[in-house]
């Protein structure tokens, strides 16, 4: 009888047992996932509110004679600042859409030559600072899931102060996921009353459409508009390898967008010239990436696809390392499909 009472209590002592374990074993689980969103949470936050460079004191005798402006992003609710730089008999308006991190002068002062070489050929050039840099308003910046908006606001404020009747984007680096959202979010000039009545009411008021983007001009672009973020965190951020997948998505979200952007699908894709412009050394994106989308576009549509590539340059360096092709491959660009 003294054996039964034996094994009931030996029993109980290992049931015990597991009950303990198990229940230690969860309540690592849940430390280990409240740190590791506490890292993302931390990690997002610290990415999107990421200070810019303010822009260079440039003397006013140096800068090409240009207009000031303060126009609001498309989200209404955001002002902006930038300049308008007008030549005459202009064939088109390039916009400059610049990097997280930079402002309207992604090159700093090395930057006003090509902005003379574009107006010495009859191209208007309007630079702006995205929300969160130089002398925008904001507060966060979005790696493009925000900026799409300040794009669209850029463009609504070409065409009211320029002649031209269209514009060429520029993106530089995240300025490509701004660039390539906008594209996407205007309504296609191709659709019937029908369909233009089921397009929401604040695009058809803008007065303009996706065929008021002529062309576009790509430094560094991603396969994946998260690509821009990952080796941020990868790179600099505790425990980054592991959380990096998850930054982007917290970023997204707060800039109320549910998923990522296919980048290579949408240039590969875009009816519109297209020229992109890398560096043999880009390890931030991958060379290779950079290769296979342009491979892609070369697939879809490659008498209207141009490439500019500085084999020594690596992320977002093709200007700095070699100033004259970089130039001159954007301007041959212009001059193909613009005339």
């Amino acid at each position: 009888m003294n054996d039964g009472i034996y094994k009931r209590k030996g029993s109980s002592l290992s049931l015990s047992k597991l009950i303990v374990r198990v229940a230690l074993f969860l309540s690592i689980i849940a430390v280990a996932l409240v740190l590791f969103i506490v890292l993302t949470v931390y990690s997002s936050n610290k990415l999107m509110n990421v200070e810019s460079d303010s822009i260079s004191n440039v003397p006013s005798n140096v800068l090409p004679s240009y207009s000031t402006c303060s126009f609001e992003s498309f989200d209404g609710q955001t002002n902006l600042s930038g300049w308008l730089f007008k030549c005459d008999n202009p064939i088109s308006t390039i916009i400059v859409v610049h990097n997280t991190g930079a402002n309207r002068l992604q090159f700093g002062v090395d930057m006003i030559d090509m902005i003379e070489m574009w107006l010495d050929n009859n191209y208007n050039v309007f630079l702006f600072d995205l929300r969160n840099s130089g002398e925008s308003e904001g507060d966060i910046s979005g790696y493009g899931y925000l900026e799409w908006q300040d794009v669209i606001g850029a463009i609504a404020q070409v065409k009211m102060i320029s002649v031209t009747t269209d514009v060429i984007l520029y993106g530089v680096g995240s300025g490509c996921t701004a660039c390539c959202m906008a594209y996407s979010k205007l309504p296609d000039s191709n659709l019937s009353e029908n369909e233009l009545d089921k397009v929401d009411a604040k695009y058809r008021h803008l007065g303009f459409d996706r065929g008021y983007i002529k062309g576009m001009i790509f430094d560094s672009p991603a396969k994946n508009s998260d690509d821009y973020i990952k080796p941020i965190v990868a790179q600099k951020e505790f425990m980054g390898s592991i959380t990096q997948n998850f930054v982007p998505y917290a970023i997204r979200i707060s800039s109320g967008e549910d998923e990522s952007y296919n980048l290579a699908a949408e240039i590969s894709r875009m009816p519109i010239p297209v020229c992109v412009i890398y560096g043999g050394h880009d390890v931030f994106i991958g060379v290779e990436k950079i290769d296979q989308l342009l491979d892609e576009r070369n697939r879809l549509n490659e008498k209207i696809t141009s490439s500019v590539f500085i084999p020594g340059a690596g992320y977002l360096e093709a200007f700095s390392t070699d100033t004259y092709t970089y130039s001159n491959g954007i301007l041959s660009f212009l001059h193909v499909y613009f005339g």
